[in-house]
């Protein structure tokens, strides 16, 4: 049905809405890409046959949705309306629940999440402590619709927004209301959207283009992938309404090709949009028309770059230009362009129908609203979270997070992606937003949070994310190029025991002339991993130089394998899985370890189980 006014979308809308019993029983299966990893579509299919052999087709719903953000505990189903939250499914899981929960009313306990401050079982989603302090607005509905059907959309007030800015409401009074709200760039650089949107449409040209960034690439991060495969209906509605206040009557979205779940959902909704007439020509029978278009990024993590996108939009290499053009007033094919990401693009429809004034009492004093972080790493509840601005480290990693697994000591948290900074333990109490985050010598990003543990060194996590920076880096220009693979040699050397206490400083000028001189964000913030590990991690470098050791034991080269006599029971583990025969004992005698022959693979410490392998 292709809806040709405002009216015709809210009678469509009323209809789905009567059509809908909300006393029904609906089965909600996760179907983000974690819960696909974990076979969530034969548990679905299990809940399909066994409702199906039941005979209770007509009273029961099965929804596959987007991710529901607990990826710990997938595969995940929540049974509707009275919202129990059952987690870690197996297929034969499918006909208890069914039996139990859907025909006889009783609680399957085995299958709750069991709070662990409290060791009590939870029954419902809003009381498991992952989900206690979020507050989800972007991520909420993705648990409670089927991504590939606009009515489930429309459903929870769908388009509402865009036929609000129809329905009267000027281009420039769609912008003061993002303005208002104070929204900013939830992309990296947290620029404020609505004055992004009043440059590109104050730019000269009849000709303008709006782009959603969906090119995420940092190392675990999975934010705007996630939105997108969940509710991809949100992040159009956004667009088409951006599209309107900028003036735009044409649009991309910019994926990567390896998040074929996004790229396969996002297609589907515009098509479904088309078909709608919420897009084409005379949208809803206004005089405003925009389309948008798909395409695939080849994984370029420099392609994130608003430029390098841009370029590879058109056909080019994706290589970054001078900042000193603004891509409001030369962008896409040199034509005024505006690209937001995914996250930003979702979040306008909460604003338009919320009101500016409603977004801008969530969070602090110039960072507003909600952002939803990657919480991966060193830590018990990995997934994704959505939290306001200006909750402290500590509560997304402990309260909801769970802190650390094997009750080892947190000792720091990258935020931002390869190029933001590391954030010790001591700033554990530090609230989360653009301006703290930036003076602790971090950033924001696109919302990825890697946590790490006693066991990690700062040493070998800033020459990781270093050469995977140089990996990616274009190599247009020569800070940029040369800087990281210098730096990358510097940190190798540290890493490997040839280090020199003068590289500390040639690290730090190196880092500035990156700062300085480097063409795009890539290089500008590149230095942030190493330049942060050494601000609050210096005794580890130094330790790594000076000692010849890695607190942490991870840099093999500087590690030394012993076997204590007192604790070896001559058990002969070690003795039979040693791959260079470097260790050496009789049966049931202490054991001893020729270093000379010693690879370090680590094997006898891993296979030891009397705790009398040192490594040190």
């Amino acid at each position: 049905m292709k809806l040709k006014s405002i009216e015709e979308l809210e009678d469509l809308r009323s209809g789905i809405i009567a059509k809908k019993d909300p006393n029904k029983t609906c089965i909600a299966v996760c179907g983000g890409p974690g819960c696909l990893a974990r076979q969530c579509l034969e548990v679905r299919d299990a809940f399909v046959n066994e409702i199906s052999a039941k005979g209770l087709a007509d009273r029961v719903d099965i929804r596959t949705t987007g991710c529901h953000g607990f990826c710990e505990s997938g595969p995940i189903a929540l049974i509707f309306p009275q919202g129990i939250f059952y987690q870690k499914l197996g297929v034969k899981d499918a006909a208890e629940i069914v039996e139990e929960t859907i025909m006889n009313d009783r609680i399957v306990d085995r299958l709750l999440y069991i709070d662990t401050g409290t060791g009590r079982r939870v029954k419902k989603e809003e009381d498991v402590p992952f989900y206690k302090k979020q507050m989800r607005l972007i991520l909420r509905n993705n648990s409670r619709i089927d991504p590939h059907n606009l009515e489930d959309y429309l459903a929870i007030g769908g388009y509402s927004a865009l036929a609000k800015v129809l329905d009267g409401m000027k281009p420039s009074q769609v912008i003061d209301e993002v303005k208002k709200s104070g929204l900013r760039g939830r992309g990296g650089g947290g620029f404020p959207t609505g004055r992004k949107w009043e440059s590109t449409r104050d730019a000269i040209g009849d000709i303008k283009y709006v782009i959603c960034n969906a090119d995420e690439g940092d190392p675990g991060a999975f934010m705007d992938r996630s939105i997108l495969e969940g509710n991809p209906h949100s992040v159009l509605e956004g667009m088409i309404i951006g599209a309107y206040a900028i003036g735009s009557n044409e649009g991309y979205v910019y994926v990567r090709n390896e998040y074929p779940l996004a790229l396969k959902n996002v297609t589907i909704a515009i098509k479904q949009a088309r078909e709608a007439g919420l897009l084409g020509e005379n949208i809803l029978g206004s005089e405003f028309s925009f389309d948008v278009k798909v395409n695939r990024g080849g994984g370029a993590f420099v392609c994130g770059e608003s430029t390098a996108l841009m370029a590879s939009l058109e056909g080019k290499p994706g290589e970054p230009r001078a900042k000193y053009i603004h891509t409001s007033e030369k962008g896409l094919w040199d034509r005024p362009s505006n690209l937001n990401n995914v996250e930003t693009w979702a979040n306008v429809p909460l604003i338009i129908n919320k009101s500016p004034e409603w977004y801008s009492a969530i969070g602090t004093g110039s960072s507003k609203g909600t952002k939803v972080f990657s919480l991966v790493g060193k830590i018990n509840n990995t997934g994704l979270v959505e939290v306001p601005m200006g909750i402290s480290l500590r509560e997304i990693i402990y309260d909801i997070g769970g802190g650390i697994p094997g009750g080892k000591a947190f000792k720091a948290v990258q935020t931002g992606g390869p190029s933001g900074g590391c954030i010790p333990e001591s700033l554990i109490d530090m609230p989360v937003d653009y301006e703290q985050l930036t003076k602790v010598g971090s950033m924001m990003g696109s919302g990825g949070m890697i946590v790490m543990d006693e066991d990690t060194c700062m040493v070998d996590l800033a020459r990781y994310f270093t050469n995977f920076l140089q990996e990616e880096s274009c190599g247009k220009c020569a800070p940029c190029r040369e800087g990281l693979l210098r730096m990358g040699e510097i940190l190798t050397d540290i890493t490997e025991g040839r280090g020199r206490m003068e590289d500390l400083s040639l690290i730090e000028d190196l880092s500035g002339v990156l700062k300085d001189a480097s063409l795009c964000g890539l290089g500008t913030t590149a230095a942030n991993p190493v330049i942060s590990t050494m601000r609050y991690f210096r005794d580890e470098y130094v330790a790594h130089i000076r000692d010849h050791k890695c607190p942490a034991g991870v840099c093999r080269e500087l590690i030394i394998y012993g076997i204590d006599e007192e604790s070896c029971t001559g058990c002969g583990r070690c003795l039979k899985n040693c791959p260079s025969g470097a260790i050496e004992g009789e049966k049931k005698q202490p054991h001893v370890l020729d270093t000379a022959k010693c690879i370090k693979c680590g094997i006898c410490y891993d296979v030891c189980k009397f705790d009398a392998v040192r490594k040190g």
